[in-house]
């Protein structure tokens, strides 16, 4: 005959009809599961504040490199434009340049040449016609310059600084 194994001490917790059941274990919750949810929720709450403050200045160094690079790039453009502008003042050192210009601009012509222009049907000059540039427009004043310069002019004395003494020490003479 097979030998059985041994009987176990009837556990005292189990009900007696309960005979091929094992006995039922608790899991041990040791909180575990409730603190990580809390350090999740709590390191991402310290992540999200971190990423909010460094928004911000990130968003501050990012215009800051923007403009720095926008005034880099118009440094250049001011340079190449003062370079142009230098080459056209030395042009102007040339008097082979100047008369040119003079030709072109303005239509003159050297002592002995003689100059010509297509005049149309129509009595319209053909062509190319030099003009002139308008003449600059004279400074006109501002109502607060003006008033500002009556009072310097109200303010200025007269002479020789010291005021004028109207009296004198000769008496009056009345109708005698």
């Amino acid at each position: 005959m097979a030998s059985r194994p041994p009987s176990r001490p009837r556990d005292r917790n189990r009900p007696a009809g309960a005979r091929g059941t094992r006995p039922t274990q608790k899991k041990q919750t040791s909180g575990t599961g409730s603190q990580i949810t809390t350090r999740a929720v709590i390191l991402l709450s310290v992540v999200l504040l971190l990423v909010a403050s460094y928004t911000a200045s990130f968003r501050a160094w990012w215009g800051a490199r923007q403009e720095i690079q926008s005034t880099k790039a118009e440094a250049v453009a001011l340079k190449h434009q003062i370079k142009d502008l230098k080459n056209q003042k030395d042009r102007f050192d040339d008097p082979a340049y100047i008369k040119q210009q003079a030709r072109e601009r303005f239509g003159w012509v050297m002592p002995g040449e003689v100059g010509y222009r297509v005049i149309g049907e129509d009595g319209s000059v053909r062509g190319h016609v030099p003009e002139l540039d308008e003449p600059p427009e004279v400074y006109q004043p501002q109502w607060y310059d003006k008033l500002w310069g009556s009072v310097e002019t109200a303010g200025a004395d007269e002479g020789d600084g010291a005021p004028k003494d109207e009296t004198s020490d000769e008496p009056l003479k009345g109708n005698e």
